[in-house]
């Protein structure tokens, strides 16, 4: 069986946002059913034909990250945006990306590094995913989670 695509989900706009993303892809370069190869980072794999910003630059960029999503086998997104000024509500990019990956029909992982375990999480986000990984300990289960079966992994949290 060939290891599976992935559209790594994410903001990366601070240094703990960057911080997060290398970790996941770090676990998820361990994993024997991921190809490491094909891990997309939309922070790093960005347009730079036309100045950051500009209307080319949105329309390449949104582009680009919707046909790489389109291309990808699964999506895994890191939920935590602010954390650092615990803020714990998830950028609304990778939120957008979580939907449109679901009703491409793929599947999406998410990731929350959040030391509050018990946070809640939104209705919509609750029911799209396909498995959780909550908290730093859990988040090291990436490294061997089976991409090939995407088994549910569910953790109990309330729903807002």
């Amino acid at each position: 069986m060939q290891p599976k695509s992935v559209y790594l989900a994410g903001p990366f706009f601070s240094e703990g946002q960057n911080h997060r993303v290398t970790t996941i892809k770090g676990l998820l370069e361990k994993n024997q059913t991921v190809n490491s190869e094909a891990i997309f980072l939309p922070g790093k794999d960005e347009y730079t034909a036309a100045e950051a910003g500009s209307f080319e630059w949105q329309i390449a960029t949104f582009n680009a990250d919707i046909r790489q999503i389109d291309q990808a086998d699964v999506v895994v997104a890191i939920l935590d945006y602010e954390l650092e000024n615990d803020k714990h509500v998830p950028d609304s990019g990778t939120i957008w990306e979580c939907g449109y990956a679901y009703g491409q029909h793929k599947s999406v992982i998410l990731v929350r590094f959040d030391k509050n375990e018990k946070q809640a999480i939104n209705l919509m986000l609750a029911g799209s995913y396909t498995a959780i990984f909550n908290g730093e300990t859990d988040i090291k289960k990436l490294a061997d989670y089976d991409f090939y079966n995407l088994q549910s992994k569910y953790v109990p949290l309330d729903v807002v």
